[in-house]
């Protein structure tokens, strides 16, 4: 039952994420996700939190509601063509290429030599895709915001492009991300990730939605204030979070799938453990 419970308010929190996306600027959602860390670890019943993961935890909290209290406000649209037309800028359609780009270099010439021992090919590949499946989200999700309140948007032909992307892009995320989780240390996994996957989400919104344009230059530097301070909490959250099960634990969770023969990773980086957590 604790399972179950655990895994129904994953879900629910996983769909109330996608619908923040539709009233909330990215740049305010998408780093506080932080939070979700938080609530995992609580969760699960063989996380005791080390003094130092308690102050990981505050000091996300803390970030996360310096960034509430500066976050730009959302852009109105009310059509998923405005949204068409952000994605359609010469801005966006330069970063959106970059970013396939550097996908598709890291997928046929780096993982097939460089994946099993190279941490950042992996996570490099998800955040890269990452970015643009949250903007996809976006405007999939204005679009069902919109045809819920009376607007049918489902008649546009922009709303079925912005769903392909979001499956295909998604479905390539969760790919190498599982791939990353299956090869390497959670622990080490996913505080890399969060900080890859955010940054350049925030980038993508900045220059698809155009956030900081709205915004004076002392919120803009509180906000990066706030996104750093989640990011030493997340950090310090993931490298204490075994503290409390004594140094044999931690060691015994550290070894390595692909080993050399002195018993150490090829980049010294600890590799997954048998009971880590799956879930970034």
């Amino acid at each position: 039952m604790w399972i179950l419970g655990c895994m129904l308010i994953l879900i629910v929190g996983e769909v109330a994420n996608f619908a923040a996306y539709a009233f909330a600027p990215a740049i305010l959602v998408t780093p506080l996700g932080a939070l979700s860390i938080i609530i995992r670890h609580s969760l699960n019943q063989h996380n005791r939190l080390h003094i130092f993961g308690i102050l990981g935890c505050a000091l996300c909290v803390v970030g996360s509601t310096t960034i509430v209290l500066h976050a730009p406000q959302e852009r109105e649209i009310e059509s998923v063509t405005e949204v068409w037309d952000l994605a359609t800028e010469p801005a966006f359609l330069f970063y959106a290429a970059t970013v396939l780009l550097a996908a598709f270099i890291l997928i046929f010439h780096f993982v097939p030599k460089y994946g099993q021992t190279h941490i950042m090919v992996y996570i490099g590949v998800c955040s890269l895709v990452g970015s643009l499946s949250v903007m996809s989200v976006k405007a999939l999700g204005i679009a069902l915001k919109l045809t819920f309140s009376g607007m049918n948007q489902l008649a546009y032909s922009q709303t079925w492009v912005f769903t392909i992307i979001v499956i295909v892009c998604i479905l390539t995320q969760m790919n190498y991300l599982n791939k990353a989780l299956d090869t390497f240390n959670t622990a080490v996994v996913s505080p890399i990730y969060y900080v890859m996957f955010t940054s350049l989400t925030i980038l993508a919104s900045v220059i698809m939605f155009k956030d900081w344009d709205r915004q004076n230059p002392t919120q803009i530097v509180t906000e990066m204030c706030g996104f750093v301070t989640i990011l030493s909490g997340t950090f310090l959250l993931h490298r204490t979070k075994d503290m409390a099960d004594g140094l044999s634990s931690s060691m015994s969770g550290r070894l390595p799938k692909h080993t050399d023969e002195d018993g150490y990773s090829l980049e010294g980086i600890p590799l997954r453990s048998q009971d880590s957590f799956r879930l970034p």
